[in-house]
């Protein structure tokens, strides 16, 4: 009797887990390629509990991961994030508004520390401030902050925190220029699909 309330016991936190897992498995394989915007959006606020500012864009084939019982992201007001971007909602993923993130960018939140016996995870969140711009294939690691209006150009391995409206490149990134600090544009893209087609004269 014991035996088999402890394996009933297991079966329902493999059952948990596996529904869990699933969760991510649909939104990322499948929800992911839907060519409607709206449904990605709600597949993501209402089932990976991701939050989406207002005016926001979202293209097809982000990836997102997270723990069983959250994912850390949070992205604002007026930001476009183009395709396949990883966003690592384990230790958490904050984006502020008008934030441009060009494709196959990854932010990384959490990792595995190299001089650990055990190989331990480790990791902290992700901060973008306002009106910053990953170019493509950038990479942020954990507890990275990009400040505001900071760039980070395509490529970069960003492993330390960007001062407010630096530009910073290469592997690792560092400083290699200055921003113009007075930002006033509002980020407006919906392109039709997965394309860069859209209505120019609304932007």
């Amino acid at each position: 009797m014991k035996n088999r309330i402890i394996k009933n016991l297991l079966l329902k936190s493999s059952l948990y887990y596996l529904a869990a897992a699933l969760k991510y498995y649909i939104g990322n394989s499948f929800v992911a390629y839907f060519p409607f915007e709206i449904i990605r959006k709600i597949f993501y606020r209402n089932v990976l509990g991701v939050s989406i500012g207002r005016e926001t864009h979202i293209s097809m084939r982000l990836f997102f991961t997270g723990y069983h019982n959250r994912c850390l992201v949070e992205i604002g007001n007026n930001c476009v994030l183009n395709r396949q971007i990883y966003l690592d909602g384990r230790s958490g993923v904050y984006i502020g508004n008008n934030v441009n993130i060009s494709f196959q960018a990854c932010l990384l939140s959490l990792h595995h520390d190299h001089n650990d016996p055990g190989f331990a995870a480790t990791g902290a969140p992700i901060i973008i401030k306002d009106h910053a711009w990953i170019g493509a294939r950038a990479i942020i690691l954990p507890g990275v902050t990009i400040g505001e209006g900071a760039v980070v150009a395509a490529g970069a391995v960003v492993t330390r925190s960007v001062p407010d409206y630096a530009v910073v490149g290469g592997v690792p990134a560092k400083v290699i220029g200055e921003r113009y600090q007075h930002i006033a544009y509002k980020t407006s893209f919906s392109p039709f699909f997965d394309t860069d087609i859209f209505d120019e004269s609304n932007a």
